[in-house]
């Protein structure tokens, strides 16, 4: 049986070259939303829950979309025509972002932003998974590291370029978006759709049958052995698991009701109750031996392999601090080096376009970390590389407590930076190393659902603590996500791979 063939490097180039795009969307969206928010009108305890959007869409739309790419051939391939078609409308909600006229109805551009983003990034990670061997994923992962460095460098960096560099305004009068934001946003929209039409042009993919055949071979290596997947539930298992979430979110909505606590909280109970609500509907359909799409996630879910599950605990808390990052530098800056909150003070402005900066500075690191990492990986492994540049991370970010001086900011972002690479990178190697390659695009799908956890977490918690734990200084939200940073390095190193021996 014939191995799955290297790539060259130009091969794994024109298949990552698209996520240079996709984070242009992302930076964009992770440097000005909050600023968009609070310029439109969103108090400091609020942010979060309008963030809401972003997680939620993220939990929804990719395991659909990689269980739909798992089962899709078309002229265009299996993943790249979900590749194209979301991208022409991320372009789209990209361009209309910054001119919403409302606070809510930036909210609901968020939420359109963030589901076309997850419909064209999703299958990217499997297209690694599928097209190249166990020995050159970590470089196919960690060049997708590099070109989201790479673009997310100049992305977040694009307000304050136009300000400075073409004398764009960077402030505007009270509820209205500054022109260097909105520029950016024109600029970002069309280098997404450019850079994912290159690969969607100058790449290919295996067929279903070629896969199949490419993992036989691999498995029937000496150093491997076949993915250690969990049993599924029976629809009464899945009848019962609902009863116990569907009790614990009742329980939590009465607790958040009853004691008057933040309309936040009701995000948790909601969310348990809610997948409750899914196992008994997966329950009935078993019952009735109707194995729709919903019992196949469902029972991919639970049955996904060892690895996957410790992996999952791994970004739980990697997501988790990645999120009070996104979240609260814009405030923490602002706030505690340029001390104003005022977002129509030049202040607060310059405070906010120099997170922009500093955003593209930790972009730039991670860019330069992805080219170090496969090195770093050769060098002892993947578990010790990933807790190294964790632990690097959680010390940027507690950085922010120590460093006054603004223009010092820089030095954390480096920590920042090589945590960042990583979380983008050796978690997708470790993972794709474990699965079926029939259920690639599932499981990279699901695998999101523990990206997206924290996240909806952060929304649910942060702003509570930060409002009432900390007396609304967002300076402590990132110490908390260095705190998540350490827990994640400490558990990674528990993570195993169906790789027996390296060769």
């Amino acid at each position: 049986m014939q191995q799955k063939p290297n790539l060259s490097f130009w091969q794994i180039w024109n298949m990552c070259f698209g996520f240079l795009g996709i984070q242009f969307g992302f930076a964009l969206q992770n440097g000005n939303v909050s600023r968009i928010f609070q310029t439109l009108g969103a108090s400091i305890d609020e942010i979060p829950i309008l963030w809401i959007a972003a997680p939620l869409t993220g939990l929804l739309v990719q395991p659909l979309i990689g269980h739909f790419s798992d089962k899709t051939w078309t002229r265009l391939g299996r993943r790249r025509p979900f590749f194209l078609y979301g991208a022409i409308v991320t372009t789209l909600a990209l361009f209309f972002m910054p001119n919403s006229p409302g606070l809510w109805i930036a909210a609901g551009m968020l939420w359109i932003l963030d589901a076309a983003i997850n419909v064209t990034m999703e299958p990217f990670r499997a297209f690694v998974g599928d097209n190249l061997n166990a020995k050159q994923r970590p470089m196919g992962f960690s060049m997708q590291s590099f070109f989201i460095g790479v673009g997310a460098v100049i992305a977040s960096a694009l307000p304050w370029i136009l300000t400075n560099w073409f004398e764009v305004a960077n402030t505007a009068p009270e509820g209205q978006i500054p022109d260097s934001v909105k520029y950016s946003f024109y600029v970002g929209g069309a280098v997404l759709l450019l850079a994912v039409l290159w690969t969607v042009i100058r790449s290919k993919e295996y067929s279903p049958a070629e896969l199949a055949e490419y993992e036989k071979a691999e498995l029937a290596e000496p150093n491997h052995q076949a993915p250690a997947m969990q049993p599924a539930g029976s629809g009464k298992t899945y009848f019962h698991r609902g009863w116990a979430f569907v009790l614990v979110g009742i329980i939590c909505l009465t607790v958040v009701y009853n004691w008057d606590m933040d309309k936040q909280l009701y995000i948790l109970g909601g969310g348990l109750a809610a997948f409750g609500l899914l196992q008994w509907l997966t329950s009935w359909y078993k019952t009735k031996e109707n194995y729709t799409m919903l019992v196949q996630i469902i029972d991919d879910l639970y049955s996904m392999p060892i690895t996957m599950r410790r992996l999952a605990v791994v970004q739980f808390f990697s997501w988790f601090a990645l999120f009070s990052l996104w979240i609260y530098t814009t405030a923490a800056v602002t706030a505690t080096h340029y001390g104003s909150s005022d977002t129509t003070s030049a202040a607060y402005n310059e405070g906010a376009d120099w997170v922009g900066i500093l955003f593209a500075i930790y972009n730039g690191f991670a860019a330069i970390a992805a080219l170090l990492i496969p090195i770093m990986v050769r060098k002892s492994s993947i578990q010790l590389t990933h807790s190294f540049n964790l632990v690097c991370g959680a010390f940027g970010l507690f950085g922010f407590m120590w460093i006054e001086d603004p223009m010092m900011l820089w030095i954390p972002m480096i920590g920042v930076g090589m945590a960042w690479a990583s979380i983008l990178s050796l978690p997708y190697a470790l993972l794709a190393d474990s699965l079926p390659a029939n259920k690639m695009g599932v499981y990279m799908g699901i695998f999101n659902i523990f990206i997206v956890l924290p996240q909806l977490l952060a929304a649910s918690i942060l702003g509570s603590l930060v409002n009432h734990l900390f007396e609304k200084q967002a300076i402590y939200a990132l110490v908390i996500g260095g705190v998540s940073w350490i827990i994640a390095a400490l558990y990674v190193l528990r993570v195993k791979t169906r790789r027996l021996a390296s060769k």
